[in-house]
């Protein structure tokens, strides 16, 4: 049994706002260590349930901000930009039998703790389908491709509500509770440790590889705080505007959506000017 584990950080225990995952940052400093140690946790209870292979692919900001020498050394970690599936890397390899969402968060422009989806501000809404659409929903959409189930996901209270939109089987785990976007009641590591543990132990038993879900195709929609903004994404070929501030395209499969995903996202982060977005 193999799992990939896709650890972004926002989701992680004892994060609640900006500077706690801004790498560079002291709280970053600090929070690197709540991160690995959920990650860790969710690798040591899918060792406990029978997996016989751990892939972590860093999924946050510069991803390179979990503590490899903190992990238990039967897991590898894959870390670093500029991969092909982003968060899911790894998974189009046609080894992997179910996939983890850890330190997840829920989309823009919905509650929830550091809610965003890919950039931090600037997109006010995704939609898949005419479905609002958290990262964990698009990469779930993504990882069926490939007959990968999302087996477990961890994050905040309504992160875990998300999750039964497109991974309703999944084991979840609350690390904390949504307050504000800047705000959470928090659990302390040694408990959610344990809890991820427990849960990434049951969730080893659904990472059963299906038949590749081919359910395009798929239009998706991104609503920005700008005008300019919805502009610049016009450049990458296929995107065009369909509404105000918004733009839209449609893809075959979520594997071109998603590389789409990110070539708009980029061109977008590039055309926000210092304090007036």
């Amino acid at each position: 049994m193999k799992i990939l584990i896709s650890a972004d950080m926002e989701g992680a225990t004892g994060v609640t706002w900006p500077a706690d995952v801004l790498p560079g940052t002291p709280q970053w400093e600090r929070c690197r260590r709540l991160f690995t140690s959920d990650v860790n946790a969710a690798v040591l209870g899918f060792l406990d349930g029978g997996a016989d292979e751990i892939l972590i692919n860093e999924a946050h900001w510069t991803m390179r901000n979990l503590l490899l020498e903190e992990l238990d050394p039967r897991a590898q970690m894959l870390t670093g930009r500029h991969k092909a599936l982003s968060m899911v890397e790894g998974v189009q390899h046609g080894d992997v039998d179910g996939i983890a969402f850890v330190g997840y968060h829920t989309g823009a422009g919905t509650e929830g703790v550091l809610a965003h989806t890919y950039l931090a501000n600037s997109i006010t809404g995704v939609w898949l389908n005419g479905v609002r659409a958290s990262e964990g929903h698009l990469n779930a959409h993504v990882v069926a491709e490939y007959g990968v189930p999302v087996v477990l996901v961890t994050g905040d209270d309504l992160t875990c509500r998300d999750a039964l939109g497109y991974a309703p089987a999944a084991r979840t785990v609350a690390v904390k509770d949504h307050v504000s976007r800047y705000a959470a009641v928090c659990r302390t590591p040694e408990r959610t440790a344990a809890d991820i543990r427990a849960a990434a132990k049951e969730a080893a038993g659904l990472a059963v590889r299906y038949e590749p879900v081919r359910g395009g195709p798929y239009t998706v929609e991104l609503e920005f705080d700008a005008e300019h903004l919805a502009a610049a994404a016009t450049v990458v070929p296929g995107v065009a505007a369909s509404g105000e501030r918004r733009v839209a395209y449609t893809s075959e499969t979520m594997y071109e959506a998603i590389r789409t995903f990110k070539a708009v996202t980029t061109i977008v982060s590039a055309a926000v000017e210092e304090q007036y977005g």
